[in-house]
């Protein structure tokens, strides 16, 4: 039987693969997210994303057979509110999910209107730009607590082995006020932290990302953890397993530091 792996990656900023200049920039991004799908074992049946741009007071599940787009962004030109990324959803997927969910003991409901957030379809385009793989979203629960994820990751561990691609998708770094040089020494100190961290053995990995805020810089890099959080998913759905960096840049937007990680 084929595993997928999890990833948590960092998902770069806005609608960039539609901004030439902000696509050069994010190079080493897009071809991170192409080389992802060069290294899965098989063509996934869907993916499952969960994004740092969609949260509820429970855990909510996309259910949709056809999600539409949600533009989670401002300030950029005004063909990117005419992108469309016309994947299809996943409905019985997204029922099996919150099954799962519930199994758990997590509080859960199924969500029919909730379309696609710029943290899953940007990547999702990149990774299949024909939009021929089904995708669907869990949020995350606000209030973030990292044991609680990592409960979710576990409960959706499963759908792995149903062809089903397991994706956190936010940023390692994500102070939207400190950008440029500003953001060079945290975000160093952060990143190198998080690769330590990865490098762990997996119960050690566990404990200290339920502990994350003990990590150098770690408010300054997340005010809110809201694009930190889809990492303790994609760990808790792969909580055995070793982890891979798979994509690390330095001076984004003059001085962020952002990696991604495979795990399995």
């Amino acid at each position: 039987m084929t595993r997928m792996p999890t990833y948590f990656i960092s998902h770069g900023g806005g609608p960039w693969p539609w901004m030439p200049d902000w696509r050069a920039m994010f190079r080493n991004l897009e071809a991170s997210f192409v080389q992802l799908v060069k290294d899965l074992p098989e063509r996934p049946k869907a993916i499952l994303m969960i994004s740092g741009h969609w949260e509820d007071d429970s855990f909510a599940v996309m259910s949709s057979a056809n999600p539409p787009m949600v533009y989670d962004y401002s300030g950029f030109p005004p063909e990117t509110f005419q992108i469309v990324y016309p994947a299809p959803g996943a409905p019985d997927l997204a029922q099996r999910a919150a099954n799962l969910i519930a199994a758990a003991g997590l509080p859960v409901r199924l969500d029919p209107g909730q379309g696609f957030d710029h943290g899953t379809f940007v990547p999702a385009f990149v990774m299949f730009p024909d939009a021929s793989v089904p995708l669907f979203q869990v949020s995350l629960r606000k209030g973030y607590s990292p044991a609680e994820h990592f409960a979710l990751g576990r409960a959706l561990a499963p759908l792995r082995d149903e062809g089903v691609l397991i994706i956190g998708s936010g940023l390692s770094y994500h102070n939207l006020r400190l950008f440029g040089p500003g953001a060079k020494i945290p975000s160093d100190a952060f990143d190198a932290w998080l690769a330590e961290t990865m490098a762990a053995a997996p119960a050690d990995r566990t404990d200290r990302l339920i502990h994350w805020e003990t990590a150098p810089y770690a408010r300054t890099c997340h005010k809110e953890e809201d694009h930190f959080a889809p990492i303790f998913a994609a760990l808790g759905a792969a909580e055995s397993e070793a982890a891979t960096m798979v994509y690390h840049d330095t001076g984004l937007f003059g001085g962020v530091t952002a990696s991604s990680y495979r795990i399995g």
